[in-house]
């Protein structure tokens, strides 16, 4: 999508900007490719610096309750020192590579409700004018897919996913919020398990996975968590359906003597799912037909301290007319 508007801080007759983004889905840790398109006004001015700012729309816990709102996570000088003519022109593209944790929005085409955008930040006249939110699309790592998809393989669904405000504990994330992928337990584990959350923190060597199961009400166990380390060039040569049956398997034996007592008796029955594929995942999950969830991370037990994140409501409002 393309947005054009005038520079607010110089008012009529001050220069337009415009950011247009290169079309298609983009990796964690890939790069985004566009230009920033400058268009004179009635008089010349001279363009300190154009930078780029990615943020997210993340949730927040707090002892008021939940709040909304839009994080910063990395920052781009891609251009200025330059003079910008009455009624010129002028073109700044870029290339940036997206930090390794940017959350996922889209998967096999279908958009998973995360709110990413670009903000563009024009110094000039000595006053700084933040853009429109240009939204883009982020598909999975290789290793990402291949775990999503084994849980679909494995009678798994997808519900839901959101971005929480904090840091996993012991993990090596870096920016100020992650991921919760909800996926609802398949029929094997539907006695034991009401929901696994699934977290993804990848890094230039792989990818640190965090499951955390959410058992059947008075069990009266904790939320199990386990965290496992899979290198991007696992995905290749890994039978997928038998490893992540593993790390159900884990979660699920913490509820083993509750609910029916299956225990691990469904524990590796890879062919029992619906083999649903992760495309099915998310059109099911859309039409309402989830009967559980599936989690990465438990606010409660992982998230440091909130703070004061969240940028103002005005940006909320550009980001609707966007």
């Amino acid at each position: 999508m393309v947005f054009k508007r005038l520079l607010g801080s110089l008012g009529v007759g001050g220069p337009t900007v415009e950011t247009v983004l290169e079309g298609g889905a983009v990796l964690p840790g890939g790069t985004l490719r566009g230009e920033v398109r400058l268009a004179g006004g009635s008089s010349a001015y001279d363009i300190d610096r154009v930078t780029l700012e990615l943020v997210a729309r993340v949730e927040a816990e707090h002892e008021e309750g939940e709040s909304e709102g839009f994080v910063s996570f990395a920052r781009y000088e891609v251009g200025g020192g330059f003079r910008l003519g009455e009624e010129d022109s002028y073109r700044v593209p870029f290339e940036v590579t997206l930090p390794w944790e940017t959350p996922v929005n889209q998967l096999h085409g279908e958009p998973l409700g995360i709110h990413l955008g670009v903000r563009t930040e024009v110094d000039v006249a000595g006053a700084k004018d933040k853009g429109d939110f240009d939204p883009f699309a982020v598909r999975p790592l290789p290793v990402q897919e291949a775990v999503l998809e084994a849980f679909g393989q494995l009678g798994f669904g997808f519900r839901s996913a959101d971005l929480e405000l904090g840091h996993i504990n012991g993990s090596g994330q870096q920016l100020p919020f992650y991921q919760e992928i909800e996926i609802i337990p398949a029929p094997a584990y539907a006695d034991r398990l009401n929901e696994i959350e699934v977290t993804f923190l990848a890094h230039p060597g792989g990818t640190e996975i965090v499951l955390e199961a959410d058992g059947r009400g008075g069990s009266g166990v904790d939320d199990a968590l386990n965290r496992h380390s899979v290198g991007h060039d696992e995905v290749a040569h890994t039978d997928w359906n038998t490893v992540v049956a593993g790390w159900v398997d884990q979660l699920a034996s913490r509820y083993s003597g509750y609910g029916h007592g299956h225990g691990h008796e469904h524990g590796h029955g890879h062919g029992s799912g619906s083999g649903m594929s992760t495309g099915a995942m998310v059109a099911a999950g859309a039409a309402g037909l989830a009967v559980g969830v599936v989690g990465g991370m438990v606010a409660a037990e992982v998230v440091d301290e909130v703070g004061d994140f969240f940028e103002g409501d005005e940006e909320e409002g550009e980001e609707e007319e966007g």
